[in-house]
């Protein structure tokens, strides 16, 4: 059995049956039987009445969402229903782009050789897909992945995270009351670690979509079989750039809001601040004292602004590294044990860069602080590390947007923006050791899609 708790308290909510090898193998099976039945597939407009069906079904239980979500996955339940609504949008997206979802023509007749043709590509799906998702967003994540999958075509069996496994539940179950046939969107809870590496690995998968750490992710993609492609999502160490120029009175909100949404459990959360000199005393003190008015608490209560670590374990993990930072000479501003799983929000200035804190990605309520005399000085600091995923910088200066717009090694760069920003429409997506293919919705569609050519001689 699976063990569901609440993340704030720990207290129990319930259990579910995990899967075993026998019903792994039975899943696989029915979903690689669903997909070599050609006769049988979806007609695009049956897909895009499920979909449709689906975005009114989850509407209707968006109440109830947005407290799963506070529940099993601790988020604080004001952001946990602008989480259903983003699950919502994302479903109807996903049927939207049915409307226009088309190959294209190959020309023909530019060689003596290809005279008398005509040749068009047709978007098949990929085959099976397997699905591994995060705990951090446990309703739009894996609409992320479920959507797509239904709109393209493809089968898809989904392992939520087995901290947050409630919500990947309920939807699958709303998937099917809104009409989609049994065996074409599945869940996986597996009894062991072992069984969902046997699950990604398996030849019959035809597309990995992975959110989680970048050490299992990588381990699983040296590990797939021949042909299967993937999608990676990991994590990075989220730089900000404060330029010289700032107006400080816009930018303390939204900095704080990245830097301590969902207490900083987010792949794209602000972490280095690099700030500049002539802003820096005020900027600290506007910062901190921002930071320090942010509201702990249970996250099922409106006015609580940061809730818990997903574990007690994590909880110890952020608080160690903050220790260390500090054994390092870093100065501390707030911080604290709030509950067993709750961190007060913290501020590190100056910890030192060789430091956990300044290298490794905290996914905990903490930002860090780096003082520094040039916009290519902070630049060089943000580019620093072998993790590159979101970046930003707020300026009023033009050519320093556009400076830092072309330089920073990042996929997306906001400008006057936090790190955290995202649109499920966008490309989401980290480079080097941050991830591997392009997230969002339309982007993962893509990605789960095969281009088939055909050549028609006249």
């Amino acid at each position: 059995m699976i063990d569901v708790v609440q993340a704030f308290d720990r207290s129990p909510i319930t259990s579910l049956q995990a899967d075993d090898a026998t019903l792994l193998e039975k899943k696989l099976a029915i979903a690689f039987g669903r997909f070599k039945d050609r006769e049988n597939w979806l007609k695009p407009y049956q897909r895009i009445e499920i979909l449709h069906r689906l975005a009114t079904l989850v509407q209707s239980q968006r109440e109830d969402f947005g407290r799963l979500i506070a529940r099993e996955g601790g988020k604080p339940r004001t952001d946990a229903l602008i989480e259903t609504d983003r699950a919502i949008d994302g479903i109807r997206s996903a049927a939207d782009l049915l409307r226009t979802w088309a190959g294209h023509e190959i020309p023909m007749g530019l060689t003596a050789a290809s005279t008398d043709r005509r040749a068009w590509t047709l978007p098949e799906p990929i085959g099976v897909v397997a699905a591994i998702a995060a705990f951090n967003h446990p309703l739009n994540l894996v609409v992320h992945q479920i959507a797509p999958a239904i709109a393209t075509g493809c089968p898809i069996i989904i392992k939520p995270a087995s901290s947050t496994p409630l919500n990947c539940v309920e939807l699958v179950r709303l998937v099917h009351e809104a009409g989609m046939p049994e065996g074409w969107v599945q869940t996986f809870l597996p009894e062991d670690r072992g069984l969902a590496e046997t699950f990604a690995t398996d030849p019959r998968i035809a597309f990995l979509s992975f959110i989680g750490s970048a050490k299992v992710g990588w381990q699983l993609r040296s590990k797939l079989a021949p042909g299967t492609r993937c999608a990676l999502e990991h994590g990075g160490v989220a730089p900000l750039i404060v330029d010289k120029t700032v107006d400080l009175e816009r930018i303390i909100e939204p900095i704080a809001k990245g830097g301590y949404y969902h207490a900083g459990q987010v792949c794209v959360s602000v972490q280095r601040i690099y700030l500049h000199s002539k802003v820096q005393d005020e900027f600290i003190d506007r910062f901190t004292a921002r930071v320090a008015a942010l509201r702990n608490g249970d996250p099922l209560l409106a006015e609580t602004e940061v809730g818990p670590l997903i574990t007690p374990r994590e909880a110890d993990r952020v608080e160690q590294w903050i220790n260390e930072a500090i054994a390092g000479g870093a100065k501390l501003f707030g911080g604290g044990r709030f509950s067993e799983t709750t961190l007060t929000p913290a501020v590190l200035v100056s910890p030192p860069k060789n430091a956990k804190v300044s290298t490794l990605e905290v996914f905990g309520p903490l930002t860090c602080i780096f003082p520094s005399d040039t916009l290519d000085e902070a630049i060089a600091e943000a580019n620093s590390l072998p993790v590159a995923f979101q970046s930003s910088i707020f300026t009023q200066d033009l050519q320093a947007a556009f400076h830092a717009a072309e330089r920073l090694d990042a996929s997306a760069v906001m400008i006057n923006d936090h790190t955290a920003f995202r649109t499920d429409w966008m490309p989401f997506a980290g480079r080097h050791e941050s991830g591997y293919g392009i997230g969002g919705i339309p982007y993962t569609m893509r990605e789960m899609t095969a281009e088939k050519m055909v050549v028609f001689r006249l």
